[in-house]
């Protein structure tokens, strides 16, 4: 079994070599298996695609902190790779609460999170900067206490709710790090030079997302830019929906099942699972 300090120093060092790696988001453990299995180097959960797993929607406040760590603790001791989480706001506008949280995703085995700036208030769904900030510093305080090193993603969450604006994104990322966010990252940037300005604009390493907004564009693409870290969020989560969702309208509407012969096949989904497996 590799320990906890082991998968935690792992992953720091992902981000510290050259070049530019892959963190996909698995939704379930065996999702996290065959990720494993195919050669991915590191796991990070999706508050989405677990929320959709459940039946429920991606929206903060309905996944409660017990249940999402329960899944993530489930996800870390199904492979033995390293494991992030996407732990939405910290579950609690307090900084205290963000603490909380830090130290309960430690307990189930995480090496980092990644905590947002979202509020989940229609109406006001950016915290104010400052104290946006102020959360990130509560976060980086209780890493701080570790005894291993987690790595603290912070997320500043603008374009995802309507707020194009790159020169708050931008201070908001460049406070994060000040106050100790080890990954900055800024999903829904509309443009690869939306992306290279971020990257120009702090010295952390960034993250940036596949399958929102920005389209067509290569991992060589990204790592010119600067960027060290591509998540996928809920995109490997909605294609398989997405494939769900065409091959039942298929039999449905046209009493046709060629999607079907695209299927991976047992010996394949099996292998994977093996190869994958703790």
């Amino acid at each position: 079994m590799t320990s906890q300090l082991e998968k935690a120093q792992t992953f720091k060092s992902l981000h510290e070599r050259k070049g530019l790696f892959v963190l996909p988001n698995p939704w379930d453990v065996g999702s996290a298996k065959m990720l494993a299995g195919l050669g991915f180097e590191a796991l990070a959960t999706t508050s989405a695609g677990y929320a959709f797993s459940q039946g429920k929607l991606d929206r903060i406040g309905i996944m409660q902190r017990d249940d999402v760590l329960q899944h993530a603790k489930d996800i870390v001791q199904a492979t033995s790779l390293p494991v992030s989480a996407d732990l939405e706001n910290g579950y609690g506008d307090a900084p205290e609460e963000v603490k909380k949280t830090i130290f309960a995703a430690a307990e189930v085995g995480l090496v980092g999170c990644t905590i947002e700036d979202t509020t989940g208030v229609a109406g006001k769904p950016i915290y104010d900067r400052a104290f946006a900030i102020e959360r990130i510093a509560a976060a980086a305080e209780a890493v701080a206490t570790l005894d291993f090193p987690f790595t603290l993603t912070a997320r500043a969450e603008n374009y995802l709710h309507g707020r194009p604006d790159l020169e708050d994104t931008i201070a908001r990322l460049q406070g994060y790090e000040s106050v100790g966010a080890d990954v900055l990252y800024a999903p829904g940037l509309p443009d690869i030079d939306a992306i290279k300005t971020i990257c120009d604009s702090v010295t952390r390493p960034v993250n940036v997302v596949a399958g929102i907004a920005v389209r067509g564009v290569s991992t060589s693409q990204l790592e010119q830019c600067g960027v060290k870290r591509v998540s996928v969020g809920s995109s490997l989560a909605r294609t398989a929906i997405g494939s769900m969702i065409n091959a039942s309208k298929a039999m449905l509407e046209h009493g046709t099942f060629e999607a079907f012969e695209t299927a991976a096949s047992f010996n394949d989904i099996e292998t994977l699972i093996e190869l994958g497996t703790n």
